[in-house]
């Protein structure tokens, strides 16, 4: 049974024909609307090749592929800072230690409430009056760890209860310590369940480096500003870049489901291991 199964009645076949219908409906109503938005565009002289021609010249090209890299690399460093970061996070707010548990649930707690333009803001004009003034690549990648972690904490916290207790149980029955059940045990399974959500994050972690215009951060909404404010050309740059971050998205939801389909085979073959072993 899916997940979706478990949350949701299945359809029967009025309510499968309904949700057809308005489907059908939704999607001539989001083509007619995609199609008074290009006959505007049309009648506006937007469309026409001249206001399209930079984006086939090299110089243009190379100048949003170096935003789209920075993109990528203030991406790159969210996600490595905050995957770790929010796992202990979660083991922290699930430990025993009151003091400990406390903290990290604060810090959670503050940080999934804060809004990241907010603490963007903090690093930029608050901090560097107290002698605190990194480089603008940490002013933007340090808020987004710091708001991303306590969210992935909070998903490696729900993989983790989502386990029955007698995983831990077992483990700790055959004389593993505490420790060991974690590392051995739960955290491998919490993060198979977890790594469609854990994905899905990282899709809203890279949008957030859009607000490196904060920071003047040259990642690829900040190079699409630019190119604006010389070519005149706002409708068009910013067409480009939103299918850019379109593409992006689709890959990286696409890398979700095959990890997810990799994870769960993987799952099915070690139960079919064990059932066999068993017969044996």
């Amino acid at each position: 049974m899916s997940t979706q199964d478990s949350l949701f009645d299945v359809a029967g076949p009025r309510a499968r024909r309904r949700i057809r219908i308005a489907t059908l409906v939704s999607l001539l109503v989001i083509a007619a609307v995609a199609a008074l938005v290009v006959l505007r565009f049309a009648q506006a002289g937007q469309l026409a090749a001249d206001r399209w021609a930079e984006f086939t010249q090299g110089p243009y090209l190379l100048f949003l592929l170096a935003g789209l890299g920075n993109t990528a690399v203030a991406a790159a460093a969210s996600a490595v800072l905050a995957l770790p970061l929010g796992l202990l996070l979660a083991l922290g707010r699930l430990s025993k230690g009151g003091i400990l548990r406390r903290v990290c649930t604060v810090w959670i707690e503050c940080f999934r409430s804060v809004p990241l333009l907010l603490v963007v803001y903090i690093f930029v004009s608050g901090l560097p009056q107290y002698g605190i003034n990194p480089d603008i690549f940490w002013k933007l990648v340090i808020p987004i760890t710091l708001c991303s972690s306590a969210v992935m904490a909070e998903i490696f916290r729900a993989g983790i209860t989502a386990l029955p207790s007698g995983q831990a149980e077992a483990g700790l029955s055959i004389g593993l310590s505490g420790g060991q059940v974690t590392r051995a045990i739960v955290l491998p399974q919490a993060i198979r369940i977890v790594v469609p959500s854990m994905v899905a994050q990282l899709v809203v972690l890279v949008k957030d480096t859009t607000l490196g215009y904060a920071v003047s951060y040259p990642e690829l909404m900040k190079t699409s500003n630019n190119l604006t404010a010389y070519t005149n050309h706002l409708i068009q740059t910013y067409l480009i870049i939103a299918a850019v971050y379109v593409v992006t998205n689709v890959l990286i939801s696409h890398f979700a489901r095959w990890l997810e389909s990799r994870f769960s085979g993987r799952s099915a073959r070690l139960g079919r291991s064990a059932v066999g072993a068993g017969i044996g």
